[in-house]
Order: C-alpha cells, then sequence, then structure tokens
C-alpha cells in the first residue's frame, strides 16, 4: 500500500489526538470518523497511512514509548531495568496503564486489534526483555538456567495488572522500582 510521507511533527499530532480520543471513548467507541475529525484529516488518508483502526492505536501506542527496550545498556540489568521504568514519568505511566486496562477488555471481541498489540507492541518488547536479560546472562549476573528468567514478562505485566485490582492504585515509579527490588531481582539472583 503507498502511503504519503507525513512529516514526524504531524504523525506525532495524530497519534495524540488517537490516544486522547481513546482515553475519552475507549477503542469500540473510538471510530476513524472521530480521528478524522479531531485530526482535521480524511478518513481515506488514515487507511491509507494506517490500514485499519487498531493498527492506528497499537501505533500511537508505540509511539508513546519511543525508547526501546533492547537500547537500554547502561552495563548492568539492575541498571537497565531501572533506565526502563524511569524513562516514563508517573502521569503518562497511569495514562498508559488505563489505556492498556481498556484495550485488554477489547481485545476479547477484536482479533485485528489482538493481533496488532502482539506484533506490534507485545512481540516488540518481549524481544527487548529478553535482549536485556540475555545481556545479564552474558555478563554473568544471571544464571542461564535460572528458571525465573521465563517468567519475568509474566511478573512485570502481573505488577502493572494487580496494583488497581489489589490496592486500588495506579502503577507509579516508585512502585514498580520497589517491585523489581522487592520480586524480579530476588527471584533472578540479582
Amino acid at each position: 500500500m503507498a502511503r504519503s510521507r507525513l512529516t514526524p511533527e504531524r504523525e506525532s499530532e495524530l497519534y495524540t489526538a488517537v490516544l486522547d480520543l481513546l482515553g475519552e471513548v475507549g477503542y469500540e467507541a473510538l471510530t476513524m470518523d472521530a480521528v478524522a475529525a479531531r485530526t482535521r484529516s480524511s478518513k481515506a488518508t488514515l487507511y491509507r497511512q494506517w490500514g485499519s483502526k487498531a493498527e492506528l492505536v497499537v501505533k500511537a501506542l508505540r509511539n508513546d514509548k519511543p525508547v526501546h527496550l533492547a537500547d537500554v545498556d547502561t552495563g548492568s540489568l539492575r541498571g537497565d531495568f531501572l533506565a526502563v521504568l524511569h524513562r516514563t514519568d508517573d502521569c503518562q505511566m497511569e495514562r498508559n496503564s488505563a489505556l492498556m486496562r481498556g484495550l485488554t477488555h477489547a481485545v476479547h471481541n477484536n482479533p485485528d486489534l489482538l493481533q496488532a498489540l502482539r506484533e506490534l507492541m507485545i512481540e516488540p518488547e518481549m524481544t527487548g526483555l529478553g535482549t536485556l536479560l540475555q545481556r545479564a546472562v552474558g555478563r554473568g549476573e544471571v544464571r542461564a538456567d535460572n528458571p525465573a528468567l521465563p517468567f519475568v514478562p509474566h511478573m512485570m505485566i502481573g505488577a502493572f495488572a494487580a496494583r488497581e485490582l489489589v490496592e486500588e492504585k495506579p502503577v507509579d515509579q516508585a512502585f514498580l522500582t520497589d517491585y523489581a527490588e522487592a520480586v524480579v531481582f530476588p527471584a533472578l539472583g540479582v
């Protein structure tokens, strides 16, 4: 599909509008018509550029995370984790958590959204986390046969999901830092 070039500023403006709308109305009620009206674009342009609502939403979320996990290399697993945790401020983290909770519900009825989330967000994050962990193994910080290694993604996702349910508090940097120090690092032997 031929795509016209958008300036980075225009693309960022579109993504911001999509995330704002998503937060206001949720995935199910978000329409390309509403995005087009909010961004002063045509619906045809949106479909030409992104192909589907699911792709547009997930790319907007991905754009909100400009640093890829694999690019973080402080020389230690603890340093890498803490750098990743502190790349997003608490307000943005709370907003992103709320958006992801809404999308988690929406994937049950939208296989195209689930596919886009897996391809454009989950798989790159898993690959990046795997890179961080393998570097730690290579440096001798974590044993290669540590049984917790495959469960690190589950631990982190669990932290995001459980904080709101258990404590009725948003996830923030302090919580994630304490969680990494109390749960993730000890499980990995760091």
